[in-house]
């Protein structure tokens, strides 16, 4: 994926295991796909009269005059070991999955997971409520392949079990060389006992769209990610929609977990109108900004038009769904989006590590937190795992109902 594009927003959504993080909402500048990337290793810092460090301090000179390692093989913690480990504490503290330091390690690694060099099983995860959860498996990856789903909690990887990871630790026990297989621990809403996946690690090559004609004039567009060619590969789907006479369009974001915030904008331009609202950032209290339509709006009022979301469906996904929804152009097909909808800025902390912190929020159009409610379709229909394996979809099979009734 080409994320090196300058000054374009986009809003993050998880790490993926493949490994890559998907982005949609960030801010822009040194690492351009990392966010604003603040570099404040240079700069006076203000020390907080407010707050009583006596405590830490006693914490801090109890270690270094007490303690001991329990065994004579523990690898020698450095006084910089412990001061990121304090920090990694500080950001922890916070109850943000989203808000991460990284040591030098760790930050050579998510910059190069940014850059698009990886190798792994193309799935994205989030370390929530003391296990990982699978956002989305990437179409055609190794691990759709393999059968991992949207929703399913990993409770070990390998012996290794999830409670207490972080994401970034997950990556770090996942990730490997291409060729290699990586067991996984499931737990499935629908399977009553869990059960073991193994993957084999490959290099991932990330999809963007596909096209279909179905019968009773419906146009189906599935769209992946949203990259920074999105925008031209969905104008030419959509040139592909118009001269094929179709008159009824799919648009399916089924296990879509996200990309460039830019995207999204572009693609909801070509159904609303100058102005119209797109999504709101809101960084707390009244503050907020709004991104509006471009309003290329080419099909006015005169299109049916369903859109497939599902528990995979995330940030620039659930942007778009909820913009056409809220803006009465489109019907929502599905079960409820996943529910990430907040933005991060990579702040420089030194010249090797780097701090992932949350600096907003986004907001439909109508003022409903993405984060807090995800979008919840106009008609819920389930797909199950029985339905998956027997290559049944309940879910496309309402949308072509409505869009021929």
């Amino acid at each position: 994926m080409e994320f090196l594009k300058r000054h374009q927003s986009l809003v993050i959504t998880g790490i993926l295991i493949a490994v890559v993080s998907f982005y949609a909402g960030k801010r822009e500048g040194t690492l351009s796909s990392a966010g604003r990337a603040t570099d404040l290793q240079n700069q006076t810092m203000d020390q907080p009269g407010n707050v009583d460090f006596s405590s830490f301090w006693k914490a801090w000179n109890t270690i270094n005059e007490k303690y001991v390692p329990a065994s004579t093989t523990a690898e020698t913690v450095t006084t910089q070991d412990k001061v990121y480990g304090a920090i990694e504490g500080l950001a922890s503290s916070l109850g943000d999955p989203y808000t991460v330091f990284f040591p030098p390690v760790e930050s050579k690694l998510f910059e190069s997971d940014i850059r698009g060099n990886f190798e792994g099983v193309g799935m994205e995860i989030l370390a929530q409520s003391g296990a990982l959860t699978v956002i989305a498996p990437l179409k055609g990856s190794p691990a759709e392949r393999a059968g991992m789903q949207a929703g399913d909690r990993i409770i070990k990887i390998g012996d290794k079990e999830t409670n207490g990871l972080t994401t970034e630790d997950a990556v770090q026990i996942i990730r490997g060389p291409k060729g290699t297989p990586v067991s996984f621990t499931v737990v499935r809403q629908d399977k009553k006992e869990p059960f073991e996946v193994t993957v084999v690690r490959e290099v991932i090559d990330i999809p963007t769209i596909n096209t279909q004609e179905l019968p009773g004039g419906i146009f189906k567009i599935d769209l992946y990610s949203f990259t920074a060619q999105s925008p031209n590969l969905f104008r030419g789907a959509l040139r592909e929609f118009v001269e094929s006479r179709d008159t009824k369009l799919i648009l399916d974001l089924r296990g879509n977990p996200g990309g460039y915030l830019e995207a999204a904008i572009d693609m909801a331009s070509w159904f609303l109108p100058s102005g119209k609202v797109v999504v709101r950032e809101s960084f707390g209290g009244e503050e907020e900004k709004v991104y509006r339509s471009k309003g290329y709006d080419i099909f006015n009022d005169n299109l049916k038009f369903v859109i497939l979301v599902d528990g995979g469906s995330a940030s620039a996904s659930e942007i778009l769904a909820g913009a056409l929804s809220e803006q009465g152009k489109a019907t929502l097909v599905g079960t409820k989006t996943f529910g990430k909808g907040s933005v991060q800025e990579l702040v420089s902390i030194t010249g090797d590590t780097s701090l992932k912190v949350t600096v907003a929020r986004w907001l439909t159009p109508n003022g409903k937190s993405i984060s807090d409610e995800g979008i919840a379709p106009d008609v819920v229909v389930e797909r199950t795992s029985k339905d998956a394996e027997n290559d049944e979809d309940p879910q496309l099979e309402k949308a072509i109902e409505l869009l021929l009734e």
